[in-house]
């Protein structure tokens, strides 16, 4: 490992990087920062978690000039959660630098946004849709930009935002550094690599560490209608910390998160029909530990970089291998160790053997928990309750009734009286999922002839329903309501619902057209 002090960067960011935590480069971050630091442009293929938001972050911070009050540096991320998470940790390196920084997204009031870019910050980091409102309104002029970050490129093609980025790289001058990083390196990115880089050098992540060897995998076979009572087992077996359940469709998430709250369990669900405010509130929650399980879509989560988290459920197996290394991904950071968990239909089994060979390993069959193994973990996290409340609970004020209790009862049946209010468990015939069928599994993403997810019918020609699902996202306006082509499309391939959110068909202020901020 390279320590930041050898890497030739200034020490006002040697200061914010150690105030971090930082101490040695990893090896996205060593191999960026050299070749941005002479001005060449960078190729970088690198998962989410190993560190490239520092890894573009300090150079980017370097070739700021604080006295130019000009936008001199544009980082474009997929969705509104990375955008601000981007925008936090690079604020963080830039702090003794007094750089200033503003982050433009879909879902927050754009005229907010437009006295922000009147005090002139000198980062813009923003969502495709939102980035190009704001030149379509010239609010945002990029001239002056000497460095241009495209952050999860895969992501953001995959979504759709292709043509957007292409009209927002017009506004920026040619003569720039260009950083791209992406998880994968399909053709497509590779075209605009070529396109718009300049002899980029290739910094990429070697097989092992993308692995993710620190993060046991497991697979359970179930039935659909088995789905739900296993999960809920395993949560009160395993006992997690902090736990991501991912579900394939909008609906899934709005169940689950209900059904486990019903079950006792301390739950709250992401998706894109939530309001900004209310995602916020909630990922919050789960960072400061006040919610055990997050439920979420894939498009929600992405870009997530919460510390913490160590168990993670495919509740539904996700539509490509590269979804399921970004979601395992959740879990086992920073050296720490973590568990996954997938659900797998029998249909899905041999899809399962593809996700084995991206991930280079082999998962362990998980035999379900029985309903009295999850009684016995919730009887010991009763009993661990009470315990906690003896020795660090103030009791004064009880005493004299658990003394006139002990009087009049047997202390054995108050004690299990007690664990037994403790364990709280409610009546599970209380939940509901709704069953879904298990979607066309698809080896490759780019193909563009494979089944599709509704029904199997052919992926080409017109409609939404053809893309895979649970990639397809949350495919959002910047007014916040989910587009037609959205997470909405894949609840089609499930059983139907009449609740499922139809979302908002409205223009961002009255731009003049129906833009798409798919995951925004």
């Amino acid at each position: 490992m390279t320590n930041f002090s050898e890497l030739n960067i200034s020490e006002s960011t040697i200061r914010s990087v150690k105030r971090m935590g930082f101490e040695e480069a990893t090896p996205i971050q060593e191999g960026t920062i050299q070749f941005a630091m002479a001005g060449r442009d960078v190729l970088g293929q690198a998962q989410t978690g190993t560190g490239k938001t520092a890894a573009f972050g300090i150079p980017l911070i370097e070739k700021i000039d604080p006295k130019n009050p000009n936008v001199q540096a544009l980082v474009i991320a997929p969705t509104r959660e990375l955008a601000i998470q981007v925008s936090e940790e690079l604020y963080k390196i830039g702090y003794d630098k007094r750089v200033k920084l503003l982050s433009v997204y879909g879902g927050q009031e754009i005229g907010r946004q437009i006295r922000a870019l009147k005090n002139k910050p000198q980062i813009i980091v923003g969502t495709p849709g939102r980035i190009q409102d704001h030149i379509n309104r010239r609010t945002l002029k990029l001239e002056d930009v000497q460095t241009l970050v495209l952050d999860e490129a895969d992501e953001m093609l995959n979504m759709g935002f292709i043509d957007d980025i292409n009209a927002i790289l017009e506004n920026v001058p040619e003569e720039r550094q260009t950083l791209l990083f992406s998880a994968t390196m399909p053709p497509a990115i590779r075209k605009i690599a070529e396109t718009f880089m300049k002899n980029p050098e290739i910094v990429k992540i070697q097989a092992k560490e993308l692995t993710m060897e620190n993060i046991e995998q497991f697979f359970v076979k179930s039935t659909e209608r088995e789905k739900f009572d296993i999960l809920s087992n395993l949560i009160d077996v395993q006992k997690p910390e902090l736990a991501i359940i991912f579900g394939r469709t909008k609906r899934r998430v709005d169940e689950l998160s209900q059904a486990l709250t019903q079950r006792g369990h301390s739950a709250e669900g992401i998706h894109g029909d939530l309001s900004q405010a209310k995602r916020m509130s909630v990922l919050r929650q789960f960072k400061e530990n006040k919610i055990q399980i997050l439920v979420a879509t894939d498009v929600a989560a992405r870009g997530l970089d919460i510390s913490g988290v160590t168990h993670v459920y495919n509740f539904d197996i996700p539509q490509d291998p590269e979804s399921y290394v970004h979601r395992i991904g959740r879990t086992g950071r920073a050296g720490k160790s973590g568990l996954a968990v997938t659900f797998v239909t029998p249909r899905e089994m041999g899809y399962l053997r593809i996700v084995e060979e991206t991930t280079k390993k082999r998962m362990t069959p998980l035999r379900p928990p029985s309903k009295e193994e999850a009684l016995v973990g919730k009887q010991q996290e009763a009993m661990d309750t009470l315990l906690s409340h003896v020795h660090e609970a103030d009791l004064s004020s009880y005493k004299v009734l658990a003394e006139q209790l002990l009087a009049d009862n047997d202390p054995v049946a108050l004690v299990a009286a007690a664990l037994k209010l403790v364990t709280n468990e409610p009546d599970a015939t209380a939940v509901s999922i709704t069953e879904e069928r298990p979607l066309p599994m698809r080896r490759d993403r780019q193909g563009g002839g494979g089944r599709g997810g509704n029904g199997g019918r052919s992926s080409g020609g017109r409609g939404g329903d053809r893309r895979p699902a649970g990639r397809s996202g949350d495919r959002r306006r910047d007014g916040g309501g989910a587009g037609r082509g959205g997470e909405r499309r894949n609840d089609r391939a499930g059983a139907p619902s009449s609740s499922a959110p139809r979302g908002d068909r409205r223009n961002d202020g009255g731009a003049g057209r129906r833009r798409r901020e798919r995951s925004e």
